[in-house]
């Protein structure tokens, strides 16, 4: 798979007894297929996909070595009555002709079953179940059962196993003091408390063999009080290379840590620098991890040395064909970090998949199959559920035409861009661009669409996806010079003034608050100051903090005084943000100086200000620009005029229902819909 634009990403990797044909490495995501019904078929289905589409070297979601360090209570283990499962998996990928591994993983403390056990009984503040400490045998025990899940590995036709000896999990809670209180051989010193992890990988490689591969992935940055110092982050590294690892893949930050590693508002590549500090501690190949996302960042990471290989997990969610398309020089549907469908569903028990690709993990439900019939499909509205119904549409054979009334396609995405962290979501727009451009579908910028020029196209069939418009509470006083909606402020940021009352604290109205207070607004894709990322979260780039963890600067310059209001209780703030990112959006606001103000009925505008009644107690904010985030509507009235020219119409997305509206959910409406046309 040759490219002369990524030589280096594309090059295969000799490891000696394997050669992984580049250097991509797909990370371990735990999707919630390994306990669906036919999960190994699903799965093998899954990362089939992935290995047509390219991928170097594939790492499943985390199997336990024995039932105390499972997930949850039926969460994967390794077993003999397993292999002939994980069989239908590795043969689906060697079909494809790629390599995959089975990531090992004990939970220790995360574990959600009674079972858990842990170095110490020491609880993690995620989980409110506290964890047995174990027995000196026990610990001797549960090295053996890695040895004995790597050989049933093995046997069931992986390529290799990866080590999960990162995010805060069993082996990284052996290794730093803040959860190994122990005072036998496992315990006390640095070199008592790495030898879990260099037991267990010396044991794997001598129970499996010297043609296996073997990846330990090391947290490189605990990002925990009491974490591993960065002297016991390289000798450890150093020890897992003579106990016989092939990889070190690197892992960012315990689960528990209070700084965000992957989600939207982490700059692309903001932990290389550690992973280059650490490939200079070893001779083996070095995996970078974390906010990798397009080719050109990775070719760059590898071309300069900084690692061997590089790990993207949520990107090849988003799309499959990513290394393919990589060498090809087709458009890539780029992650954009949101959480929403795949790590958001992953910690709430809910199947994995990805809001900018509805397919993931769907591939055996959601077969992408060629329409029975080719019919003309016009499509109103180029957001999120339009391009969705147009692309797969298009793909399924149907001549598609979509029709914008805007200059550009993206709908409500052209205002999320804009959002500083969200820079990413000009990137989908730049995707089906070029997408709908390679699959033939008209796109008609600029065009009112109305019954009489529908009726011109001939459609077969009409989709309505006009999408949503901002919702006007019934405020009197609206329509002074000082109240603008979401829209308008976000897309003229610069009509703002100094102090700024935000009606309604929803996703809408945080992202709106996050634009006004950021003393730089948003960036370009891929262009936020790591430096600066580093220094806001309390990130040690100096490395001589355990855990590389600095106090955190909890006072962030702001441009603007932001007062951010809701009707409900002000312990509510937030309630409806992501589960996995949201915590990362209320501290960016609040760093920022936004007060927060729940518990109010609005009352009125007029000269003086938003009059409202906070609890019993009536206020005035004297504001120079009162923003409306208070929710959305149908854009417009469409449907009774094109029901009149005698063709199926079919609404989705916001045309549909705007009731609790979200591109996740609009994604997979067009999708859904194209696929049953």
């Amino acid at each position: 798979m040759p490219s002369a634009t990524y030589p280096n990403l594309l090059a295969p990797l000799d490891l000696g007894h394997t050669v992984i044909r580049n250097r991509t490495l797909m990370g371990s995501m735990h999707t919630g297929l390994e306990e669906a019904p036919a999960g190994y078929e699903r799965q093998a289905a899954f990362f089939a996909a992935r290995a047509r589409g390219g991928v170097g070297l594939i790492v499943t979601g985390g199997v336990s070595p024995n039932a105390a360090g499972r997930l949850a209570e039926r969460a994967s283990v390794m077993t003999e009555e397993a292999v002939s499962g994980h069989r239908i998996i590795t043969q689906a990928v060697h079909a494809e002709g790629g390599k995959i591994v089975l990531q090992l993983l004990h939970a220790g403390r995360y574990a959600r079953h009674n079972e858990l056990v842990a170095p110490s009984a020491i609880a993690s503040r995620i989980n409110p179940l506290v964890p047995r400490a174990l027995e000196s045998e026990e610990v001797e025990q549960t090295v053996a059962d890695f040895a004995a899940a790597a050989l049933l590995a093995r046997e069931a036709g992986y390529d290799g196993v990866e080590i999960m000896g990162s995010e805060g999990y069993l082996i990284n809670q052996f290794t730093a003091p803040r959860t190994n209180q122990r005072e036998d051989a496992w315990g006390g010193s640095a070199e008592n408390r790495r030898r879990f992890p260099l037991e267990i990988v010396r044991r794997c490689r001598a129970a499996a063999g010297s043609d296996f591969i073997i990846i330990y992935r090391q947290s490189v940055l605990d990002l925990v009080d009491g974490g591993n110092s960065w002297d016991e982050i390289a000798d450890q590294a150093r020890g897992i290379e003579a106990a016989g690892a092939d990889l070190i893949n690197t892992g960012i930050g315990w689960h528990e840590a209070q700084i965000p590693t992957i989600a939207h508002m982490v700059p692309r590549g903001a932990f290389v620098w550690a992973v280059e500090k650490l490939k200079k501690q070893v001779t083996i190949p070095v995996v970078a991890s974390n906010r990798i996302n397009t080719p050109d960042l990775a070719e760059e990471i590898l071309s300069t040395g900084k690692a061997d290989m590089v790990s993207m997990a949520r990107p090849l969610l988003s799309d499959p064909e990513f290394v393919a398309k990589a060498a090809a020089g087709k458009p890539i549907n780029i992650c954009i970090g949101c959480n929403q469908a795949c790590l958001d569903n992953a910690f709430t028990g809910k199947l994995t998949t990805c809001m900018v690709n509805p397919f993931a993990c769907r591939e055996t439900e959601m077969p992408l199959n060629a329409a029975p019939a080719a019919k003309r499909i016009a499509i109103v509205g180029a957001g999120p559920a339009g391009l969705a119904a147009a692309s797969v549409a298009a793909q399924r054979g149907h001549n598609v035409t979509l029709i914008e009334a805007g200059e550009r396609i993206g709908g409500q995405f052209n205002l999320a861009c804009r959002i500083p962290g969200k820079e990413d979501y000009a990137e989908t727009i730049r995707y089906y661009e070029g997408h709908l451009r390679d699959l033939g579908v008209s796109v008609l910028l600029n065009t009112r669409a109305d019954a009489a020029a529908l009726s011109r196209l001939q459609p077969d069939e009409i989709i309505l996806a006009s999408g949503v418009v901002p919702r006007i509470p019934d405020i009197a006083g609206l329509d002074r010079a000082s109240v603008m909606t979401y829209e308008e402020a976000i897309a003229h940021p610069e009509r703002v003034g100094d102090d700024v009352v935000v009606v309604g604290a929803g996703g809408v109205g945080f992202d709106v608050a996050a634009l006004l207070l950021h003393p730089e607004g948003a960036c370009a894709p891929g262009e936020s100051d790591i430096a600066a990322f580093s220094h806001d979260w309390g990130i040690d780039l100096d490395y001589a903090a355990r855990g590389a963890l600095l106090q955190a600067n909890r006072k962030w310059p702001s441009r603007r005084t932001v007062y951010l209001l809701q009707r409900r209780d002000r312990s509510k703030f937030g309630a409806g943000l992501s589960k996995t990112r949201g915590w990362a959006n209320f501290l960016e606001v609040m760093y920022r100086g936004v007060q927060m103000i729940g518990n109010v009925t609005y009352k009125n505008v007029d000269d003086d200000g938003l009059h409202v009644d906070v609890g019993d107690e009536s206020r005035t904010f004297k504001a120079d620009t009162i923003i409306l985030c208070a929710g959305q509507e149908r854009a417009d009235e469409l449907l009774a005029e094109l029901e009149t020219l005698g063709v199926p119409v079919h609404c989705i997305g916001g045309a549909k229902d705007p009731r609790e509206l979200d591109a996740v959910h609009a994604f997979e409406d067009g999708t859904r819909l194209a696929l049953s046309i």
